[in-house]
């Protein structure tokens, strides 16, 4: 299938960015890597009257470690993460396949919030902090409050989501999945930092493994045998 008809802006600016999402509200989107809106597109399950590419607002591509804290742009591609040492790094090399990682955004994973995601669950076992703007101002939300229900998060129709910011805890790092075939969307998953184990494919968001839901028989086996996986 082919879109539906839709109106293309590409602002050079974070600014002009902000100002068309101001403009449009809820009838525009933003496209960045595009791993994830343009098969939406296609088969028409959204519909935008605009749609927003930012990929020339080059400010917004980098990934810098700052004092023992990650900055992640909304640019920023997720092959950038996967040769990394850290919790973010084992997390990105779980994600597809190198095609989707050389153009899916770190950003565009965590603001799609498809709860059996690698990088959302890795970012919550992290604890990171998001940074959103709009033309009305920033704020700075966690990530236990970003992501609020299926496919759904704290993002308000007129803001972007410009920054990660994730810590480098000290302890244990770890992440496990289970996949039925490489490069398909994880059945279940565990990302460990330190003394946080959050779940992928648990329940309709990442979620703390205090807050999971599991319940008894085969998916509390799985999650326990992965945890095992990631703590190894």
């Amino acid at each position: 299938m082919k879109p539906a008809p839709f109106d293309y802006a590409a602002p050079e600016t974070l600014e002009e960015a902000l100002a068309l999402l101001a403009e449009h509200g809820d009838g525009a989107t933003v496209l960045a890597g595009g791993q994830s809106l343009v098969p939406l597109l296609n088969f028409r399950l959204v519909r935008p009257a605009l749609v927003v590419d930012v990929n020339r607002i080059d400010e917004l591509a980098y990934v810098r470690d700052e004092g023992g804290v990650v900055r992640i742009g909304a640019l920023a591609r997720q092959r950038a993460l996967a040769g990394r040492d850290d919790l973010l790094g084992l997390a990105a090399r779980h994600v597809g396949h190198p095609q989707t990682r050389s153009r899916g955004t770190v950003c565009g994973s965590a603001a799609y919030a498809d709860p059996s995601a690698q990088l959302p669950c890795a970012l919550l076992a992290l604890d990171a902090r998001f940074q959103l703007r709009s033309a009305r101002g920033a704020r700075t939300i966690s990530a236990r409050d970003f992501f609020r229900g299926y496919l759904t998060t704290a993002l308000e129709p007129d803001e972007l989501l410009v920054e990660i910011e994730a810590p480098r805890p000290d302890g244990t790092l770890g992440f496990a999945q289970y996949v039925r075939a490489h490069g398909d969307w994880p059945v279940a998953g565990v990302a460990v930092a330190g003394e946080r184990v959050a779940l992928l494919g648990a329940a309709a968001t990442p979620v703390l493994l205090e807050e999971a839901e599991l319940g008894g028989g085969w998916k509390r086996a799985l999650f326990d045998s992965l945890l095992e996986q990631a703590q190894s």
